[in-house]
C-alpha cells in the first residue's frame, strides 16, 4: 500500500461469518445473547431452602428477575414449589399474572391507592408501611366489597420505608413519639377490609454487621409481641433476604426471601459461597478479526495505542447492551477459554479485545462476557455489585432459557 496508508489484515471467512458453532438458520445467537440456566436456578432454590429449613419460600423476581427474565423465572419457581414471589411495583405483578403465574405475589413498593382496584383484580398482596396508605387502601377495598391482603412493613433500622420501630430510647422525642407510633400501628390493625397476612423488615447490613442485624431482629420481635397483645397475629413474618439466609439462618422466621443468591451470587465480596451457581451467562459472537500495526490507536478518545502488531476481535456488545463503559481497557472476556483484554473504550454497540496468539480465531467464534468469575470481577472493576450489572442488561440482549442442556425458549 502507499506509504501513508497502514496495512490492515481482516480475517473474515467470505459468505459464512456466523457459521462456526451456530446453525445459520438460528438468528438468535448471531450477535449478543444471554443463556439462562434453569437447572442452576433449581439448584440454588433447593440449596437455599435447605439452608433455612423453613416451610415458606419467597423468590424475588423484581427488576425483570434481576435481569434474567421475570416470567420464565417465575414460572420455574412456581414449578419448583415456591410459596410466593415478590416484585417492586404493580406493573411487574400484573406482568406475572398475565404470564400465567398463579401463586401469591407480594408488591414491595408503594402502590397509589387509586390503583387499589387492580391490586384486588389481580389478587396482589400489597406492602403497607404507613397509616395513610392503609386507610386509603381500606376505603378502596370496602368500596369494592372485597378484602385486600397486606404485609406490614416495619422500619427497624433501614431508614427507608415502613412503620418506624426502634428502641424506645432511640426516639427523638422519646415517650411521646413512641406512643404515637404504637397508635398508628394499632389503627392500621383495626382497619376493615384489610387482611394482615404478613409482617416484615429489611436488614440494613446482614452482610457485614451481626450486632446491628441482631438489634433489628430484636426490634422486630418486640413489635410482633406487641401486636399479639392487640390480638393481631400475622401468619407470615419474614426478615431474611440473601445475606441473612447465608449468614444468619436463625433470622429466617416463617419465610425466607432470597434475591441475588437465587441467581447464583453472594450479596457481598468475601462471603462464603455454599455452592450457589450463576444462572446467567452472557455471550457475544465475534464480528471480525483484524491485524493492526504497532502504534495504532483504538476506539474513541485514543485511550489505547498498540505497542506491537496485534490481532483484535470486534465484539458486538457495548453500553447500549448494558455493558459498562468503565470496563474499558481493564476487563477481560473469555475466548476459547483464554482471557482477552478489552482494548480501547467500550462503544455503544461494540468493543474490541486483544486476541493476539489465539490460534485459528475467526469471525463467528464466541466470547463469554459474563458468567462464573467474570460477572463478579466486572462488578469489582466497575466499583459496583453483580446486581447492577445483571439488572442493566438491555432488552436487545436476547435471553435464551436452557433446561436439561437444551434450549426450551
Amino acid at each position: 500500500p502507499p506509504a501513508n496508508i497502514c496495512a490492515v489484515s481482516i480475517r473474515v471467512v467470505p459468505g459464512r461469518p456466523y457459521e462456526r458453532g451456530i446453525p445459520m438458520k438460528d438468528r438468535r445467537m448471531v450477535r449478543t445473547w444471554a443463556e439462562v440456566n434453569l437447572d442452576a436456578l433449581a439448584h440454588n432454590y433447593r440449596l437455599l431452602r435447605g439452608l433455612a429449613q423453613k416451610d415458606k419460600f419467597l423468590g424475588l423476581v423484581k427488576a425483570n428477575a434481576y435481569g434474567h427474565g421475570a416470567v420464565p423465572i417465575a414460572r420455574k419457581l412456581q414449578q419448583l414449589g415456591a410459596d410466593m414471589l415478590a416484585v417492586a411495583c404493580l406493573d411487574e405483578a400484573i406482568q406475572l399474572r398475565e404470564g400465567g403465574i398463579a401463586i401469591p405475589i407480594l408488591c414491595l413498593g408503594q402502590t397509589p391507592p387509586e390503583l387499589a382496584s387492580e391490586l384486588l383484580e389481580y389478587s396482589i398482596t400489597q406492602t403497607v408501611g404507613d397509616l395513610e396508605t392503609g386507610e386509603a387502601l381500606s376505603a378502596a377495598a370496602a368500596a369494592a366489597r372485597k378484602t385486600l391482603n397486606i404485609h406490614v412493613k416495619v422500619d427497624t433500622g433501614m431508614g427507608r420505608l415502613g412503620f418506624l420501630w426502634l428502641d424506645e430510647n432511640s426516639s427523638p422525642t422519646n415517650g411521646e413519639d413512641w406512643a404515637f407510633r404504637q397508635t398508628d400501628l394499632y389503627k392500621l390493625c383495626c382497619l376493615p377490609n384489610l387482611h394482615i397476612e404478613g409482617m416484615f423488615t429489611h436488614f440494613a447490613n446482614a452482610d457485614g454487621d451481626e450486632a446491628y442485624t441482631e438489634t433489628q431482629l430484636r426490634r422486630f420481635l418486640d413489635l410482633r409481641r406487641r401486636m399479639e397483645q392487640w390480638n393481631v397475629c400475622p401468619e407470615i413474618c419474614h426478615c431474611a433476604a440473601s445475606a441473612a439466609v447465608l449468614n444468619y439462618p436463625y433470622t429466617s422466621m416463617d419465610m425466607i426471601r432470597p434475591g441475588i443468591a437465587l441467581y447464583g451470587y453472594c450479596p457481598a465480596p468475601g462471603m462464603d459461597n455454599p455452592g450457589l451457581k450463576p444462572v446467567m451467562t452472557v455471550k457475544s459472537r465475534i464480528s471480525a478479526v483484524r491485524t493492526l500495526p504497532a502504534g495504532s490507536c483504538i476506539s474513541y478518545g485514543r485511550t489505547a495505542v498498540l505497542d506491537r502488531i496485534s490481532q483484535l476481535a470486534v465484539l458486538p456488545i457495548g453500553y447500549g447492551d448494558g455493558y459498562p463503559r468503565c470496563l474499558s481497557n481493564q476487563m477481560n472476556v473469555l475466548i476459547q477459554g483464554v482471557p482477552c483484554l478489552i482494548v480501547g473504550r467500550v462503544c455503544m454497540d461494540m468493543c474490541m479485545v486483544d486476541v493476539t496468539g489465539i490460534p485459528d480465531i475467526q469471525a463467528g467464534d464466541t466470547a463469554v462476557i459474563y458468567g462464573p468469575g467474570l460477572t463478579s470481577r466486572a462488578a469489582s472493576l466497575a466499583g459496583t455489585i453483580p446486581y447492577e450489572l445483571l439488572c442493566q442488561l438491555t432488552p436487545r440482549v436476547l435471553r435464551l432459557y436452557y433446561e436439561g442442556g437444551a434450549v426450551i425458549s
